[in-house]
């Protein structure tokens, strides 16, 4: 319940961030049942290279990387406690591209996008922060001189939660979407990854 409620109050915190910024929350699978950013956004800019692209969840303590050698992620958390993950998107240093400005993401179980429910992260599980809209220009060791966000999300593993693959959607973006046309005024190049979470008994 702790969770949920710091979850509900982040969400608030974002949208009025959100709209001081000229932005907004993704709405996929919140307000919506679009399947991904593409609904609404153009897939026209110029950080579509994945070798300069940053895309990574690291654990908040030791600073590893979370990432699978099949290019997934795993997250594994004893049923019952929490674990801190960092999302760390971006682009690397010495990247000739102009730097992106703003990075949305959000994590989201896909089979859960055509329901009303407010949280469609995987079923049984806990999450305080499942969804960003985030500035550039953070700082974080071992990614010095890149441009990235980075940002903590608690989970937890409830009584019947079970194990999941759900998937990390983003956007890298520059500008401002014009109101009521989304597919004006900004540029941004669309991710999707792969996140697979497991509960250890």
């Amino acid at each position: 319940m702790k969770i949920q409620l710091i979850a509900i109050t982040g969400l608030f915190l974002l949208a009025v961030f959100a709209e001081r910024s000229f932005s907004y929350p993704p709405a996929v699978g919140i307000l919506s049942k679009s399947k991904s950013c593409l609904s609404c956004h153009v897939n026209n800019g110029p950080w579509a290279d994945d070798k300069k692209t940053i895309i990574d969840i690291l654990d908040k303590e030791t600073l590893k990387s979370l990432r699978q050698s099949d290019e997934t992620f795993l997250i594994e958390v004893k049923r019952g406690q929490q674990k801190t993950v960092l999302t760390v998107i971006g682009r690397t240093s010495g990247d000739k591209a102009p730097s992106p400005y703003r990075n949305a993401w959000l994590y989201i179980d896909p089979t859960r996008i055509e329901s009303n429910s407010l949280s469609k992260f995987a079923p049984g599980w806990d999450v305080n922060l499942p969804i960003s809209c985030r500035l550039t220009g953070d700082k974080l060791p071992g990614f010095e001189h890149a441009v990235i966000t980075a940002l903590p999300m608690t989970v937890q593993p409830l009584s019947d939660a079970k194990d999941s693959e759900i998937q990390l959607q983003l956007m890298l973006t520059k500008g401002e979407s014009v109101k009521g046309k989304p597919k004006e005024g900004m540029i941004g190049n669309y991710f999707e990854r792969k996140v697979k979470l497991k509960v250890i008994e």
